[in-house]
């Protein structure tokens, strides 16, 4: 079905910052605009500050004056429902309350034309719930943007249960056309990416609550390593804790209380003290004037380190291997099963295992375990753990090898599948049980934590890339030191692996 015509009149509820950005994005795509909301001179006051923020872009030569002014033109303020009347979309960016949109719903349906398609902005509801007791269900249908909306580029196209495909097929070339990226999803709770997105904060929550490491530290691994626009808790202090937890509460209680997706003490205690993050201050950082921002550990060593011997295949590890070899370690290879030796130290890339427990079952000396990276040629951090009987120097050895090549390094106290590993093991098998589900496509899926969350790489396509076998094995040594159902590989997983087959042939 295509995408609306740009003559089709948009109304949009609500002039909150998502509402205002939404009618702003409509705008801006050619599209005549009404923006409402029940608070008296909100909707013209959200306007004006549109105009404002263009006048800014015009300003610094990011905007065409002529654009400028033919997107204010279009925008009017709407002093009452009954003036949406003739929309051929309305859009609601209302408060988060089912009962509330329920009821702004009914009432659209019977002031709108038997053919206006209404969509729900929400993050969270069901979709089928909220088109449920209306006269024409069919024609109901979520648009989630994410906020900023005239910046971000995710906009999930959430189907119910009687959602008319061909309404779904014409909103998500609509959002194409006002140059979004829109993926389909079915209405399950959290959608994709409020769902997928829950262990990248779980994993590192818990690695806390743990004493793994410190906050600091955690982040600059997600980042430097894992290649994420930012960590676990700075991501969360910008989002609000109040936010972030409620969405996770949310999501715990809709799938009947799934270990996978239980939420944090410490964030729950955060939330109790009213530290919310950056809006209010405090955090898991201190945003205060005058407070000094923690950094990351840094090992040193003092240790000369020369020469890397490779056993057998390296695999995953090669392109760091390439990278030390540039950075003139002189890299000898022989026969083996895919160990590093680097002085005394026995160095492997983690399949999940305590570093103690692997070094017991394979009987390795001065075990030293290596984290994942997005990119080994471009990370400029690294985590490391060590089993509990290995010497000072061999990790010594280790620090000096990686930061010979330019690497600082992290060591983490000994936890399985260390920080970046267990991380992306995690997502992956959040998004493949999404798959399994048939919420959306494995493109889909991969190209919403992309776009919505700037993942540096669809948790899909990094199964893949990582292999599938390593991602269950991962799994499946982080369900049994844990003994808990929360770390269970999901039954796509094993299918794959089963078959021998990827997520993206």
């Amino acid at each position: 079905m295509p995408a609306l015509n740009s003559h089709t009149l948009i109304a949009v509820i609500g002039a909150g910052a998502m509402g205002a950005g939404i009618a702003q994005v409509a705008a801006q795509a050619g599209h005549p605009v009404r923006l409402y909301d029940n608070r008296p001179g909100a909707a013209a006051q959200a306007i004006t500050t549109i105009d404002q923020q263009l006048a800014k872009r015009v300003a610094s030569g990011k905007l065409a004056a002529t654009a400028h002014a033919d997107c204010i033109a279009r925008l009017q303020p709407a002093d009452s429902l009954e003036a949406l009347a003739d929309a051929g979309l309305v859009i609601e960016a209302i408060v988060e309350n089912l009962e509330v949109k329920q009821a702004l719903l009914s009432e659209l349906e019977g002031l709108c034309r038997s053919d206006c398609i209404l969509a729900s902005n929400t993050s969270s509801l069901s979709i089928t719930r909220l088109a449920a007791g209306l006269q024409r269900p069919a024609n109901v249908v979520g648009m989630h943007f994410f906020n900023p909306a005239p910046l971000m580029a995710l906009v999930e196209v959430v189907s119910g249960l009687a959602t008319d495909p061909g309404v779904a097929a014409c909103i998500l070339a609509t959002a194409r056309a006002w140059g979004k990226t829109p993926v389909l999803a079915r209405s399950t709770p959290g959608f994709i990416v409020n769902r997928v997105a829950r262990p990248f904060y779980a994993e590192s929550l818990r690695l806390l609550q743990e004493g793994v490491a410190d906050c600091a530290s955690l982040d600059a691994l997600l980042r430097e390593a894992g290649g994420f626009r930012m960590g676990a808790f700075e991501l969360t202090d910008l989002i609000g804790h109040d936010v972030n937890y409620a969405v996770t509460c949310s999501v715990f209680d809709a799938y009947y209380q799934d270990m996978r997706f239980q939420p944090s003490l410490i964030q729950k205690e955060l939330v109790d003290a009213g530290h919310l993050g950056r809006k209010r201050g405090l955090g898991f950082y201190d945003y205060r004037e005058g407070a000094v921002r923690p950094q990351p550990n840094d090992a040193h060593s003092t240790a000369m380190v020369e020469q890397l011997i490779v056993e057998g295949e390296s695999g995953l590890l090669e392109p760091l291997i390439a990278r030390l070899a540039a950075s003139g370690i002189s890299v000898i290879r022989r026969a083996g099963s895919g160990l590093l030796r680097v002085g005394d130290a026995t160095v492997a890339l983690s399949d999940g295992r305590l570093a103690s427990q692997r070094a017991r079952e394979e009987g390795l000396d001065n075990l030293v375990l290596l984290d994942l990276a997005f990119d080994y040629q471009q990370a400029s951090r690294l985590a490391i753990s060590s089993a509990a009987d290995t010497h000072a120097l061999a990790r010594d050895q280790v620090v000096a090898l990686f930061n010979r090549a330019g690497i600082a390094v992290s060591a983490l106290r000994d936890s399985p599948g260390l920080c970046v590993l267990r991380t992306v093991a995690m997502l992956a098998n959040e998004a493949a049980d999404a798959l399994l589900q048939g919420v959306a496509s494995a493109k889909d899926l991969d190209l919403a934590m992309c776009a919505g969350v700037n993942y540096p790489c669809g948790p899909l396509a990094w199964a893949d890339a990582i292999g599938i076998e390593r991602v269950v094995q991962v799994l499946d040594n982080l369900q049994a030191a844990y003994g808990e159902e929360r770390y269970r590989p999901s039954l796509q997983l094993r299918r794959l692996l089963a078959e021998g087959a990827r997520f993206h042939e």
